[in-house]
């Protein structure tokens, strides 16, 4: 059944693109990219997106998959960059880490942080983890070839379901008969592909598709390699009738564990629970989620190196993260406009009550983290990774997370 999938994949015609480089439509049939390159190929001013977004998928690449260098290496202080950085964030509230890796030249790696080991809530940051969890069980049961990995992604189609309720983001869907694009919330009864899931958790940062995909983490552990044909009765079975606590031990080992392997410890960077309260009926939290700058530039090392998962399975992971949907937050800086940029960002509130205080979106006075990771390149060769989390109440951190962007590549390009 595997091999007739792969070859239907080949047989068919060609499209295109979109949250991933544009041209990828055809590698993926993530229904709403063949959209955007219809646009693009007609007017490129039409898409309305930074130069740095039309990278093609032969653009992207893994830098560090030759640099022999142990992972500990790329975290050795520079004394320029370090001194550097903790003067952009001498007159900011306490409440702000940051890492920074410059790896433009691989023989003059540079390491800057300001309170690199300080633990947050990571918030949408830990979709990735979910990422990671899918694409190592995935490899697990088809043996690392990459071929039969990509014709599931393809052929696979999982609804919704009870899993991804209630969320608050909107994901696109494609019209065919109109040709046009259209946003809503995710309801039970939708359907998508694992890519299309996939692309809806990374590139929207889609609560729901987070939930969808960390469950189909879970089933991949169960179900090894009948995977492919499990019935939806047979996975019901599954989850009403294993103890819950055995299900969250098999959730959090499926999201965790990855992590560990990679050289990234527990307070660095863990993940403890779903996306949507629908799934923690199903599978309850445990351990509670954190993340570290350091523990969340380890991940994207790795990722440069190939090592997540496989040199394969990196490249794709890179490729989701790549920006081709309008930039927030840090990613928002004018000066990344003609860079390509490898991202996520994340966002935690809560508020109480307190006199003269209103609660708004991302400005909660309980607590407040707002975090981004990005993986920053041009096309004349300047390469570095940034991690930023904060957690700065009563006020909505965009703009200075924004600046800081801006000023942090400056700095870069000063220190060359």
């Amino acid at each position: 059944m595997k091999r007739l999938y792969i070859l239907f994949l080949f047989l068919i015609g060609s499209s295109t693109s979109y949250a991933y480089p544009i041209d990828g439509y055809n590698y993926t049939h993530i229904d709403r990219l063949s959209y955007l390159y219809k646009q693009f190929l007609v007017d490129s001013n039409s898409v309305k997106l930074e130069n740095g977004a039309l990278w093609m998928m032969e653009d992207i690449e893994l830098s560090l998959v030759d640099d022999k260098s142990k992972l500990e290496n790329y975290f050795e202080e520079n004394k320029d960059l370090d001194k550097a950085v903790s003067s952009l964030f001498r007159q900011l509230e306490t409440p702000y880490s940051f890492s920074v890796i410059d790896y433009s030249d691989h023989n003059n790696i540079k390491y800057g942080s300001h309170r690199d080991e300080v633990q947050y809530q990571p918030g949408s940051v830990g979709k990735l983890a979910i990422m990671i969890a899918f694409f190592t069980e995935l490899d697990e049961v088809y043996d690392g070839d990459w071929d039969e990995m990509r014709g599931i992604l393809n052929s696979k189609f999982v609804t919704a379901e009870k899993w991804a309720i209630p969320n608050h983001h909107t994901v696109p869907f494609y019209d065919s008969k109109k040709d046009k694009i259209y946003k809503r919330k995710v309801i039970a009864s939708d359907q998508f592909s694992l890519y299309e899931w996939l692309d809806h958790m990374v590139s929207v940062s889609s609560n729901a598709a987070a939930s969808i995909m960390w469950r189909e983490a879970v089933i991949l552990r169960a179900f090894g390699d009948r995977y492919e044909c499990v019935s939806d009765s047979e996975i019901k079975s599954f989850f009403d009738n294993t103890p819950k606590s055995i299900l969250s031990d098999i959730a959090i080992d499926v999201v965790n564990c990855p992590l560990t392997t990679m050289g990234i410890e527990s307070d660095e960077w863990r993940l403890g629970s779903f996306f949507t309260s629908g799934s923690d009926q199903y599978i309850p939290p445990k351990g509670g989620s954190t993340g570290t700058t350091k523990g969340l530039l380890k991940f994207l090392v790795q990722l440069e190196k190939g090592t997540v998962v496989s040199e394969r399975a990196s490249l794709e992971m890179k490729r989701l993260m790549y920006l081709t949907d309008r930039r927030i937050r840090y990613a928002r800086a004018n000066s990344l406009d003609d860079s390509a940029v490898y991202f996520k960002s994340g966002s935690y509130y809560s508020c109480k009550a307190e006199a003269g205080f209103t609660c708004s979106n991302y400005a909660g006075n309980r607590f407040n983290y707002m975090n981004s990771i990005a993986m920053v390149e041009t096309k004349k060769g300047r390469k570095y990774m940034v991690s930023l989390m904060s957690n700065v109440l009563r006020k909505n951190s965009v703009n200075e997370h924004l600046r800081l962007a801006n000023q942090i590549d400056r700095l870069l390009n000063d220190l060359e």
